[in-house]
């Protein structure tokens, strides 16, 4: 999905092309379960916004397909603590990245292996 000055020179390139092809053109789209198309209209206008300097109220951040964010996570029944995609992509993240775990009283902190604990 393109943000910034990306999209906004890819929507002045598109010109007079529809809402549902400009949206889709810049990377607002996503599968739904049955294997269509869903244009994250929603998403697309927000970041259109905020290219152009103007920011909705909230701190809420918007993931992949367009749904707010909500910054809880649940252990699963088998477990696990499962982060999520649109987590992993906001911080850049790629397959196979490696962090140590730090447990503390009330907290859980995943360092990169090979970083320090003072990046954020």
């Amino acid at each position: 999905m393109l943000t910034g000055t990306e999209l906004l020179t890819k929507v002045k390139e598109l010109g007079d092309v529809s809402k549902t092809e400009l949206a889709t053109q810049c990377g607002y789209v996503s599968k739904k379960k049955d294997g269509g198309d869903r244009v994250n209209f929603t998403a697309f206008y927000e970041a259109l916004l905020g290219a152009k300097g103007v920011e909705l109220g909230g701190n809420a951040s918007v993931g992949v397909g367009g749904r707010k964010l909500s910054y809880i996570a649940k252990v699963q029944g088998n477990g696990n603590l499962l982060v999520g995609k649109a987590y992993t992509t906001m911080l850049g993240l790629e397959p196979g990245a490696e962090f140590e775990i730090k447990l503390g009283k009330k907290a859980i902190r995943l360092i990169p292996v090979g970083g320090s604990e003072e990046e954020e």
